[in-house]
């Protein structure tokens, strides 16, 4: 078995994984990204303010029907969360692998029921 890999902390809270892959996807301005994550200004701020913290966002401010504030990924961001995805997923494969047959099939059938 090999070892287990480190997962970011910044990214390894379920908001600020689900705003991570919004922004992997390309820019978006706090109003898109509130509206998405369904947050509220402050709680989406506070995890705003980690990740620029960790030097992983980018911010701008853009003119439109009136002014907002485009964030996007910096590339360590975009590195980093590449890395915590690669490390989840191969959490996950040696989860995956580890099983026996029938867990596997259990594991399966399992997954299909929750997709029903």
């Amino acid at each position: 078995m090999q070892d287990l890999p480190v997962l970011d902390p910044v990214f390894h809270q379920v908001v600020r994984t689900h705003l991570a892959g919004l922004l992997n996807a390309g820019p978006c301005s706090f109003t898109e990204l509130k509206n998405r994550l369904g947050v509220t200004d402050g709680n989406l701020d506070a995890h705003l303010r980690k990740l620029s913290a960790a030097g992983y966002l980018h911010s701008r401010m853009v003119l439109k029907d009136r002014p907002q504030t485009v964030y996007s990924f910096s590339p360590s961001g975009r590195r980093a969360f590449a890395a915590y995805v690669a490390g989840l997923e191969m959490i996950i494969g040696d989860a995956m692998n580890n099983d026996s047959p029938r867990q596997a099939r259990v594991r399966r059938l399992n997954a299909t029921e929750l997709l029903r």
